[in-house]
């Protein structure tokens, strides 16, 4: 008897989910509609361009290459290496990784500092098409798209409208300022 009952409230939960769905909802993810824009393309591609970032980024590649040889040899050649041999190897893996997560943690401080220039530059205009938007399709409820979120339908989804205005707003600024 108690499964028949939670099989009828399952289903009726199944059928009373899409009753709830009411007009004026919407979701969005702001942080990727901002870093999906043209301008946060540039920035990054600005970033790649810097010479400290660049060389960063080489460096790391570099030590972990040495740092991936020098761990495929000491397996090969456990066997016959001497346990002074065996530990100076394991010391050079240890600090080899110890300098690149140093270089990862540059790296990805480069990163967040270029996408909060990003979202500092685009804040105003993001809000102004969230206003414009929240006023064209009457949207009641606007909620963040994050973890906490289990499920929302795609049409709800506004991150791609707000990335083309942005796109749009900026490519009207630039053209007006020319």
């Amino acid at each position: 008897m108690k499964n028949i009952t939670k099989i009828y409230l399952i289903a009726f939960l199944f059928a009373a989910v899409p009753l709830m769905a009411m007009d004026g909802v919407a979701v969005i993810d702001m942080r990727t509609a901002v870093l999906s824009t043209q301008a946060a393309a540039d920035a990054f591609k600005a970033l790649e361009e810097d010479p400290d970032y660049s060389s960063n980024l080489e460096e790391a590649q570099s030590l972990q290459a040495e740092r991936q040889a020098i761990a495929e040899k000491l397996q090969k050649e456990l066997e016959t290496l001497s346990q002074e041999e065996i530990a100076q190897m394991q010391k050079e893996i240890q600090d080899k990784g110890k300098d690149l997560e140093f270089l990862a943690g540059k790296i990805q401080q480069a990163q967040e500092e270029t996408a909060q220039e990003v979202f500092a530059s685009s804040g105003p205009a993001m809000q102004k098409i969230i206003g414009e938007l929240i006023a064209a399709k009457q949207i009641k409820v606007l909620m963040a798209k994050n973890e906490t979120l289990l499920f929302s339908d795609p049409a709800l989804d506004l991150t791609d409208d707000v990335t083309s205005m942005l796109d749009v707003a900026a490519a009207e600024a630039n053209s007006t300022s020319e």
